[in-house]
């Protein structure tokens, strides 16, 4: 069994709003993302469920480098310096030195930063390799088009797509296209679905939230819902009316699906991409 178990990080007391995995690899144990460091005691209980620590772990394989997936690593990095982190070449520097993404996000977050995300410390540049090829038995390959940082991984049927591969709720058939700024590529979302697509997973794990069994209509949900929403932002529609069509798209789960991946960023994020073209 290739992920041996999942975590719900229980992000802002929410449940199956951000969820980390803990896959099995060629070198043991590893840990798919790690969420903020908001969320790290929660980290570490889930752990203990599972029968581990970090302290036991030598890997940390990333997805991409946005808080919510990669916020704590550089404080669970400075307590575990055993640790290994994988991360795409793009979202390296990130790492080393995550001035910059502090910044960029305080901005958006303001007086709340620190409540939502916690700490965000640097990891020693010599723990980080970067994820290409052979990763420990998996697949790393670059996913891009939700960031231009982000990498999947694929093993025995199963890809971690992080969010390469939307957002999805339990008990829900919608696969939303979250697309918050700074760097959304439709395009390259596009390729990316059809690189997923073309190791022919069993199921999809993705971050946001659980795994997938029904691969071919999660991903032709995506690509569906992906072009639906930067047409619409193409053609000129406002913010308002955007989170509000997006709100009459997603039936079910409504609110849910609002709070973990807020309709209005993906409005900036679409918007953004498009102004640049």
């Amino acid at each position: 069994m290739n992920v041996l178990g999942s975590i719900d990080l229980r992000f802002r007391g929410r449940r199956e709003a951000i969820g980390v995995y803990l896959v099995d690899t060629d070198s043991g144990p590893a840990l798919l993302d790690t969420g903020p460091t908001s969320t790290l005691p929660t980290l570490e209980v889930g752990l203990a469920d599972h029968g581990t620590s970090l302290g036991e772990l030598r890997h940390i394989l990333l997805s991409h480098v946005h808080l919510d997936h990669a916020g704590a690593v550089g404080t669970i990095v400075r307590d575990h310096p055993q640790l290994t982190v994988w991360v795409a070449e793009v979202g390296a520097p990130h790492l080393v030195d995550p001035s910059r993404l502090e910044r960029s996000a305080r901005r958006i977050f303001g007086e709340s930063f620190d409540e939502l995300w916690g700490e965000l410390a640097p990891v020693p540049e010599r723990n980080v390799r970067i994820a290409a090829g052979s990763v420990l038995g998996w697949e790393a390959f670059p996913t891009v088009g939700h960031a231009s940082h982000h990498v999947s991984y694929a093993s025995s049927g199963i890809v971690l797509a992080g969010d390469a591969a939307g957002v999805r709720l339990p008990s829900s058939q919608y696969v939303l296209p979250a697309a918050p700024p700074p760097d959304i590529d439709v395009d390259a979302w596009h390729a990316t679905v059809a690189a997923i697509r073309a190791r022919r997973p069993e199921r999809l794990a993705v971050s946001h939230f659980g795994v997938y069994a029904d691969v071919d209509a999660h991903l032709d949900r995506l690509d569906h819902e992906l072009d639906v929403w930067a047409s619409r932002v193409r053609d000129g529609i406002n913010e308002a009316a955007f989170v509000e069509a997006a709100r009459v798209d997603v039936t079910d789960r409504t609110d849910d699906y609002d709070a973990v991946a807020p309709f209005a960023a993906s409005w900036h994020g679409l918007r953004r991409y498009w102004d640049r073209r």
